[in-house]
């Protein structure tokens, strides 16, 4: 009885993985994101699409925590200011609004239809038919599926370009909706491609495409590694620094 009880309350102590939390730091109020992990030794800040995330060790104390940001609360404030000026207005999901496709920008065209279709892209114009118009989930959930199917359309695609260049064949290509990833390689051969790349310019697409290949090679980021990459993109420095440019946008 003694050792249930005990598990019972182990389970009540145990703090949640995640957490919404707020707290004032420069005399601002900002709200952040708390990851707990057992894997984590220290703290860790990022800023991503969702604002601050702080991830720390599974049994971090409050202070401990607090003290870490109070000592970072100048670069919090800076970085949030920065993330929030150069932060994409979010999409409305109605005729005439843009998306973002292969560098480009396309009009939505929401046509009511009792006949459902898949989008149709025409002179830089994606035509979706919903039943409803105004239902702008649906108009939403028709484009993310295009965008899906066409972002694993255009990988295999790239793909098939490069793994002769390079000599290595992975042995799965897999789409990904990693937050703060383009892309990752495991030494299984397992290729992950973040489906949201399909609404960068290709040079870009083609940047990513070739890092993840060499990973089949290098599984590091040796000067070894950045050797099989200029191999296939000789500028790849000049599309790194695009790359890391046009994440704001997406």
């Amino acid at each position: 009885m003694m050792e249930g009880l005990f598990g019972a309350l182990s389970g009540v102590l145990t703090p949640p993985a995640r957490e919404q939390r707020t707290v004032l730091l420069a005399g601002q109020v900002v709200d952040y994101t708390l990851k707990r992990s057992s894997k984590r030794r220290t703290i860790g800040l990022s800023i991503d699409g969702e604002g601050l995330s702080v991830a720390v060790p599974l049994r971090t104390s409050d202070r401990w925590l607090n003290s870490v940001l109070q000592d970072k609360a100048g670069w919090i404030v800076e970085k949030l200011a920065e993330w929030q000026a150069h932060r994409p207005e979010p999409v409305r999901w109605r005729d005439g609004e843009s998306i973002h496709f292969m560098g480009e920008e396309l009009v939505l065209r929401v046509v009511p239809s009792l006949f459902i279709s898949p989008p149709l892209l025409r002179a830089r114009q994606l035509f979706v038919h919903v039943a409803d118009s105004s239902d702008s989930s649906a108009i939403e959930a028709a484009v993310m599926a295009w965008l899906r199917q066409e972002a694993e359309r255009l990988f295999h695609e790239r793909v098939a370009v490069y793994t002769p260049l390079l000599g290595v064949t992975p042995s799965r290509l897999k789409l990904s909706s990693a937050r703060t990833q383009w892309g990752s390689c495991n030494e299984n051969g397992t290729v992950h491609l973040n489906w949201q790349l399909v609404k960068l310019p290709l040079r870009l697409v083609d940047y990513v495409v070739v890092h993840e290949l060499a990973h089949l090679i290098e599984m590091n980021h040796s000067a070894a590694f950045w050797k099989v990459v200029h191999s296939a993109c000789p500028d790849y420095r000049r599309r790194r620094a695009e790359l890391s440019r046009q994440a704001r946008a997406v």
